[in-house]
């Protein structure tokens, strides 16, 4: 079961109440400019072939060290002051407040079980099936938005696993159902 996802809300607390610092676009590592700290994990092929873009994923965890200082010389900024705060993380429950979070705050951190049929995803609304497999474990994604495909109800989720992956690095999962646990844990951050 991995790290069952992490916790959204757990880290949308910390970063009210700790902060993190400026940095690089995950899906342009190239322009590392503008940050104190740009993202330091080169991109890999999550459930994909693997590209001159996308080597393969390594095979062990990673090991990483917490330095707290801004990598980026040219960003001149110092670590402790180009810490952005939230005010508070909240955490959301029903499918309206859901909807108005997104509307007004932004994008929601959200965690669902993932089942093997689920890396293979391509287009259309996800629903876990008899034909879906077994569990593999929990996953974090972002929340974008909701809509509607051919009379189903679906929320948007950004994927972390490239722009390669399912439908532009997105996929579709079935919305006021609480499918495969994704409205369980909804957590949002006010600034």
């Amino acid at each position: 079961m991995g790290c069952n996802g992490g916790q959204p809300s757990a880290a949308l607390k910390w970063m009210a109440n700790t902060g993190v610092v400026t940095g690089g676009d995950f899906f342009n590592l190239t322009d590392k400019s503008g940050g104190c700290k740009p993202y330091s994990l080169a991109p890999c092929a999550h459930h994909v072939p693997p590209t001159s873009k996308y080597p393969t994923c390594p095979s062990s965890e990673y090991s990483l060290k917490c330095e707290k200082s801004c990598t980026d010389a040219s960003s001149g900024k110092d670590y402790d002051s180009d810490k952005t705060k939230g005010v508070k993380a909240v955490s959301y429950s029903s499918v309206s407040g859901m909807q108005t979070a997104l509307m007004t705050s932004g994008p929601l951190a959200v965690a669902f079980t993932v089942y093997s049929d689920f890396p293979t995803y391509k287009s259309g609304v996800y629903k876990k099936t008899s034909a879906s497999g077994q569990a593999l474990g929990g996953h974090a994604v972002e929340m974008v938005g909701w809509g509607v495909e051919n009379g189903l109800d679906y929320w948007l989720i950004k994927n972390s696993w490239n722009e390669q992956w399912g439908d532009g690095g997105f996929f579709k999962i079935a919305r006021g159902t609480n499918e495969c646990g994704i409205e369980n844990d909804v957590t949002g951050i006010t600034f």
